[in-house]
């Protein structure tokens, strides 16, 4: 079970994964909050790729093992255009404020992780009423495919999920001052025999390299982590 941000470094490494373990491997890509529900639903595997928070909830909660859990990526929210559409200036936070209030249509996602801060940033900014006027508000998915759609004129999402999406162009991330950076840890689940293994060889997979083509970051430090156990 893997976030959206890091489904594609997963898919891509899906063989070099099972080469790895000797096993096939099966990934079940979706958005933290999603998971996070079907996990506390009942559903296993025998690891889960989720946002820090959520897996130090279900490691308190006793679901996720903590003595596996640890950090794998640092993703930063971004915006997207259409290829070929002008890139709006958000350089500055009053920038954005400005683009998203005169923007003719957006879009973001309410159950990921940049669509749930996305929310706080327009209510922070007074602009939630005119920006929710507008906004197509997915329940999951990719964002920046209403753009190829022609459904928005710009999309919200981690600027790792903007990159899924063929036919479009990452403006670049939000600016500082109306940005987050969240943290995506994985862990085995409790009792799954395999579960270890598998989350060892996918953190080997997450490469400084093989993350930066991603649009996502290596973790650094132990600052702000949540406690595993």
């Amino acid at each position: 079970m893997s976030t959206l941000a890091l489904a594609g470094l997963l898919r891509e490494s899906a063989s070099a994964l099972e080469a790895a373990l000797g096993a096939p491997v099966r990934m079940d890509p979706a958005p933290t909050k999603a998971l996070e529900a079907r996990i506390r639903e009942g559903e296993r595997a025998d690891a889960a790729v989720l946002t820090a928070e959520s897996v130090a909830a279900l490691v308190a909660d006793a679901v996720l093992d903590g003595r596996t859990a640890r950090p794998l990526a640092h993703s930063r929210i971004g915006l997207a255009v259409k290829a070929g559409a002008t890139h709006p200036d958000i350089g500055s936070v009053e920038a954005l404020r400005r683009l998203l209030l005169e923007v003719p249509s957006l879009c973001y996602s309410r159950a990921g992780a940049s669509g749930i801060f996305f929310a706080g940033l327009i209510e922070r900014l007074g602009i939630a009423a005119e920006v929710n006027a507008k906004a197509l508000v997915i329940p999951q998915g990719f964002t920046a495919e209403r753009l190829v759609a022609g459904e928005a004129a710009i999309a919200i999402q981690q600027v790792s999920e903007l990159m899924e999406v063929p036919g479009i162009e990452v403006v670049g991330p939000l600016p500082e001052g109306a940005q987050t950076i969240a943290v995506f840890a994985g862990a085995a689940f409790l009792g799954a025999a395999e579960g270890a293994a598998l989350l060892d060889a996918v953190a080997r997979l997450c490469t400084p390299e093989r993350l930066a083509a991603k649009g996502l970051e290596a973790p650094h430090g132990a600052e702000g982590l949540p406690r595993w156990r």
